[in-house]
C-alpha cells in the first residue's frame, strides 16, 4: 500500500510498530485497547502499509460497513477502493483492495471453501471480548489452519475489555503470544441511577432519563436498549422533544439511516441505539449515556425447546463499557436504569455465545472442518456435549450429516447458502414444493430478526412486498437465494407460506387446544400461546375464522419463552392445517397402541399422532394382556393399595404382618403401602393377570392374595407369636387390634375379673395393652398392669360407673369375683 496520509492522533499510534513487529517475530499478537483508542482504524492501515493483505473480522454487520467507511475517509477514498467490506449478500472492493472489513460468519464461509485462505497475509478478529459464537468459531479454525496449511498467516485478536494473558495462551504455541496495550485518553464520567417507576416499562425509563439528560447536560445523548422494537417504542415516547433529533441505530435499518446516526448533525441529536455502539462503532458529540441495563443475547430453553434472543440484565463489564463512550470527546455523565444497590450483584462479563446459543450451526461448521465434535481445536470454551450432540440430531434429520456422523453432500449445499441449516433446508425443499421465490421470500424474512413487525407471517410478506420498513434489505436478500437454487424442474409458485415455514422448523407445527383457545400444542411438545390482538371477534363476542386465532392448525416460526408465563408466545407464524403439517413433517407421524392407567381407570386405544400432537384417537378393542397388567400395575402405584377390596380379616392381617415385622424382621414382609406396591406382581397373581378394569381391582379380596407373602415355614406359629383373638376370663375370644402403636385387647371390664396380669404375644416380647370398656362398649380406662388398676384404679372407675349401669356387676373385689360376658349383670 502506498504511504498513509497523516493519521488521527489516536492512543494506538504509539503501538502501530510495535504491534507489526510482534506479529512479524511470532505470527500472533493481543492487542489491549479500549473503545475510542483506534484499534479498529487505523491498526489495519498501519498492517497495510507494511505490505500484508489484511482482512478484518467484525462482529456485526453495521461495524464492518462502518470500519470501512472511517478507513476509506482517512484515506480520503471511496469505499471499495484500497479499503472494501463485504457482508453477506453485499460485498464493495476492487483489484486495489488491500484491506476487507468483512463479518466473522462470512469469513468462517471464506476459511471452510478456502482453507489457505489465499490472498490474505493477516486477519484481525476485532472485539474477541464480546465472545459472539461466529467470533469463537472464526478463531479457532485460524488457529488450526496456522498449524497446518498456513503457518505464515498473522492473527491478531483485539479486545476492549478480556483479560489478555488467557487470549495470549490461547493464540501462543510454544509460548504465549505477546500482549500490546493501547491506553485510552479517557475524561471522567459521573454517574446517576435512574430507577423504573412502578410497572413502568424499560422504554418509560429511558425515555425519563433521556428528558433528565437533556436538562442537565451539554452534548449529544447516546441511549442503549436491548432491541430495534425497545427503540421504536422510546422514540415514540420523545416524540415532543423539540430543537432535538431523536435518531435509531441497530442494525437492521438502512445504510443510509445508520450513517445519519453516525455522523454529527447541525442540531443537538439523542441516539437509541442497540448493542453496536458499545466497542465497535464511535458516536460522535457523545457525552451523556443513558443505560437501560439490559441486553438481547441467543438463548436455549432446552425445557421448552425454544431458542432466540431474550432481553437479560447486562453484566457490569459493558455497563461499565457503555458509560465510557460519554468519556470520549469530554467529562461526562451516564444515568443508568436500575437502583444503585442492584449494580454490585450484577454478573462481572457476559456469558460467552457458546455457552447458550443453539449449537447446530456450529455442528455442520465443524462436521465440514473434519472435526465433528470441536475436539482437534482450540477453544476459549469448547461447545458443551450437550447442546452440540441435539445439533448434530437436528442435522442429522435433515441429511446434513450420515449415520457416522459425517457431512453429506446435502449438508456441503446447505454451508454454501450461508444459512442456518433449517433455513437451508427450507429453502432447497421449500423451492421444489412451493417454488423459489415463496422459498426465498419466507426464508429471507425468518433470517432477519425482527424485520416482521407481525405476528401472521402472511401480513408481513405483504408489507415488505409493498415497500414497508426494511423491504429493500429483504428484496434484495430474496434475489440472492433466489439465485442460489438450482433452476430445474422449478415447480410454479404456490405461495404456501407455512409449508416453507414447516420445512424450516417441523417441531413448531401446533394445533389449537380448544375451539376458543389461544394456546396451541406444537408437535416438540411445548405449548404456545398468541396475542390477544391475533384474536378476531364478531359482534356477539365470540372468535372468527379470520387472523391467527381462527385457524386450528398454525405454523410457527418464531416462538419465545417468557419465564413469567406458564407458556412460550408466538411472535411469528402461519396459517396452517393438517393435510400441510403431515406433509410438512412425515419423520414425526406415527400409530400406536397405547394401554394405560388414565383418570382412575385402564385407557386402551390406538392413537396417531404428529409428534406430541394428536390426531386421531380409537378406542382399541383387544389390547395385549401384558399392556393391560402394566396398566393395573401403574394405576396401583397411584392409587394405592387402597383400591383393593380391604375386608376387616384382611386389615387384620395386614396388621399382624406389620407388627411381627417390626418385632422380628425378616422373614416377615413388611406391609407399608410403598412395600405391598413392590412386592405387588408377588401377591397379586393370578388375581392381576385376569383383571382388565378398575372394578376388577376393586373385587380383588386382598385379604386372601396377602397370604401369598407368608414366609414358609414361620407361616404356621402365625397365630401362636400374633393371635387374631385372645381367650378372656370370660371364655370369650377377643381380637387382638394391632393398628396402634402396642397391640391393644378391647374388652369389657366385667369380662376380666381375675385376672392379675396381662397376656403377652410374640414369645413373650411383646405385653398387650388392656383397653378396659364399660357395659357399653366405651373405653373407661387403659392399662399395661392389671394387678395395680385393680388395687387403685378400679375403686374410681366403679365409683363413676355404678350407678349409670346397675344391672352390672361391680364387686369390691374384682379378683374373687366371677367374670361375666356381656348382657350378664352381676
Amino acid at each position: 500500500m502506498d504511504a498513509l496520509p497523516e493519521l488521527p492522533d489516536l492512543p494506538v499510534r504509539s503501538v502501530l510498530d510495535e504491534i507489526g513487529e510482534a506479529l512479524d517475530r511470532n505470527g500472533t499478537t493481543v492487542l489491549i485497547a479500549p473503545p475510542g483508542t483506534g484499534k479498529t482504524s487505523l491498526v489495519p492501515l498501519a498492517l497495510a502499509e507494511r505490505g500484508l493483505r489484511v482482512a478484518v473480522a467484525e462482529p456485526r454487520r453495521l461495524a464492518t460497513r462502518a470500519a470501512a467507511a472511517r478507513m476509506a475517509e482517512l484515506l480520503d477514498e471511496r469505499v471499495g477502493d484500497r479499503v472494501g467490506y463485504a457482508v453477506r449478500g453485499e460485498r464493495r472492493s476492487s483489484a486495489n483492495t488491500r484491506i476487507e472489513v468483512v463479518t466473522s460468519g462470512l469469513l468462517v464461509r471464506r476459511l471452510q471453501s478456502d482453507p489457505e485462505l489465499s490472498g490474505v497475509d493477516a486477519v484481525i478478529l476485532d472485539e474477541c471480548h464480546e465472545r459472539h459464537l461466529d467470533a469463537d468459531l472464526l478463531l479457532a479454525l485460524l488457529l488450526d489452519a496456522r498449524g497446518g496449511l498456513r503457518p505464515d498467516l498473522r492473527v491478531l485478536a483485539t479486545s476492549a475489555t478480556v483479560a489478555g494473558d488467557r487470549l495470549a495462551n490461547l493464540l501462543g504455541e510454544e509460548a504465549p503470544a505477546p500482549v500490546v496495550h493501547a491506553h485510552g485518553r479517557t475524561h471522567p464520567v459521573t454517574t446517576s441511577h435512574l430507577a423504573p417507576l412502578r410497572k413502568e416499562r424499560i422504554e418509560g425509563t429511558v425515555a425519563r432519563a433521556v428528558r433528565t439528560a437533556l436538562d442537565e447536560q451539554h452534548g449529544d445523548v447516546l441511549a442503549f436498549l436491548p432491541g430495534a422494537g425497545e427503540i421504536a417504542r422510546t422514540r415514540e415516547l420523545l416524540a415532543d422533544v423539540s430543537g432535538v433529533d431523536v435518531l435509531p441505530l441497530h442494525g437492521r435499518l438502512p445504510t443510509g439511516e445508520q450513517d445519519i446516526a453516525l455522523h454529527r448533525g447541525t442540531r443537538r441529536r439523542v441516539v437509541l441505539s442497540t448493542a453496536v455502539a458499545e466497542s465497535s462503532l464511535t458516536v460522535p458529540g457523545v457525552r451523556t449515556v443513558v443505560d437501560s441495563g439490559l441486553s438481547r443475547v441467543s438463548r436455549v430453553d432446552h425445557r421448552r425447546g425454544l431458542s432466540g434472543l431474550v432481553t437479560v440484565r447486562a453484566p457490569r463489564a459493558i455497563a461499565e463499557q457503555r458509560a465510557g463512550r460519554a468519556g470520549r470527546e469530554g467529562p461526562g455523565h451516564t444515568y443508568r436504569c436500575w437502583p444503585e444497590h442492584e449494580h454490585s450483584v450484577l454478573a462481572h462479563y457476559p456469558e460467552p455465545e457458546i455457552r447458550t446459543a443453539e449449537l447446530t450451526r456450529l455442528a455442520l461448521e465443524l462436521a465440514c472442518w473434519g472435526t465433528p465434535d470441536g475436539s482437534a481445536l482450540r477453544w476459549w470454551d469448547a461447545p458443551p456435549a450437550g447442546p452440540l450432540a441435539a445439533g448434530q440430531e437436528v442435522l442429522a434429520a435433515l441429511g446434513a450429516l450420515d449415520a457416522n456422523g459425517v457431512v453429506t453432500e446435502r449438508g456441503r449445499r446447505m454451508v454454501e447458502l450461508g444459512l442456518h441449516p433449517r433455513l437451508a433446508r427450507a429453502l432447497l425443499d421449500g423451492s421444489a414444493s412451493a417454488g423459489r421465490r415463496t422459498a426465498a421470500e419466507v426464508v429471507a424474512l425468518l433470517d432477519d430478526d425482527g424485520l416482521a413487525q407481525d405476528t401472521e407471517l402472511a401480513t408481513a410478506l405483504r408489507k415488505l412486498r409493498g415497500k414497508g420498513s426494511g423491504s429493500q434489505r429483504w428484496r434484495r436478500e430474496v434475489r440472492r437465494l433466489e439465485g442460489m437454487v438450482p433452476t430445474p424442474q422449478d415447480p410454479p409458485d404456490s405461495g404456501d407460506d407455512a409449508l416453507v415455514v414447516a420445512l424450516a422448523h417441523p417441531e413448531r407445527l401446533a394445533r389449537r387446544r380448544s375451539p376458543r383457545s389461544r394456546v396451541y400444542l406444537m408437535s416438540g411438545g411445548t405449548a404456545v400461546e398468541l396475542p390477544r390482538s391475533e384474536v378476531r371477534e364478531d359482534p356477539s363476542g365470540l372468535p372468527t375464522s379470520e387472523g391467527l386465532a381462527g385457524s386450528e392448525w398454525l405454523a410457527i416460526a418464531v416462538a419465545e419463552r417468557d419465564p413469567s408465563r406458564a407458556h412460550g408466545f408466538v411472535r411469528l407464524a402461519a396459517r396452517a392445517d393438517q393435510r400441510l403439517a403431515e406433509q410438512a413433517a412425515p419423520d414425526l407421524l406415527s400409530t400406536t397402541d397405547e394401554i394405560d392407567w388414565h383418570d382412575g381407570d385402564v385407557r386402551a386405544r390406538t392413537v396417531r399422532r404428529l409428534g406430541s400432537i394428536v390426531l386421531s384417537d380409537k378406542a382399541l378393542e383387544t389390547p395385549r394382556a401384558s399392556a393391560v397388567r402394566a396398566a393395573l400395575l401403574e394405576g396401583l402405584r397411584t392409587a394405592g393399595p387402597s383400591l383393593l377390596h380391604w375386608d376387616e380379616d384382611a386389615k387384620q392381617l395386614r396388621q399382624r404382618l406389620a407388627f411381627l415385622h417390626h418385632e422380628f424382621g425378616d422373614p416377615w414382609p413388611a406391609t407399608g403401602d410403598a412395600d405391598l406396591l413392590a412386592a405387588a406382581e408377588i401377591w397379586l397373581e393370578p388375581e392381576l393377570s385376569a383383571a382388565a378394569t378398575r372394578s376388577d381391582l376393586e373385587r380383588l379380596d386382598a385379604g386372601e392374595a396377602l397370604r401369598r407373602l407368608l414366609p414358609w415355614p414361620e407361616a404356621g406359629r402365625l397365630d401362636e407369636l400374633a393371635p387374631d383373638r385372645i381367650e378372656v376370663p370370660s371364655g370369650a375370644r377377643v381380637r387382638v387390634d394391632y393398628g396402634g402403636e402396642q397391640p391393644a385387647l378391647p374388652v369389657r371390664l366385667q369380662e376380666v375379673f381375675g385376672w392379675t396380669s396381662v397376656p403377652t404375644i410374640a414369645e413373650g416380647r411383646v405385653p398387650v395393652l388392656m383397653r378396659l370398656l364399660d357395659p357399653a362398649g366405651r373405653p373407661a380406662a387403659v392399662t399395661g398392669d392389671l394387678e395395680s388398676f385393680w388395687s387403685n384404679g378400679y375403686r374410681q372407675v366403679r365409683a363413676d360407673l355404678r350407678g349409670q349401669y346397675p344391672k352390672h356387676a361391680w364387686p369390691d373385689n374384682p379378683l374373687t369375683a366371677s367374670p361375666s360376658r356381656p348382657g350378664r349383670s352381676g
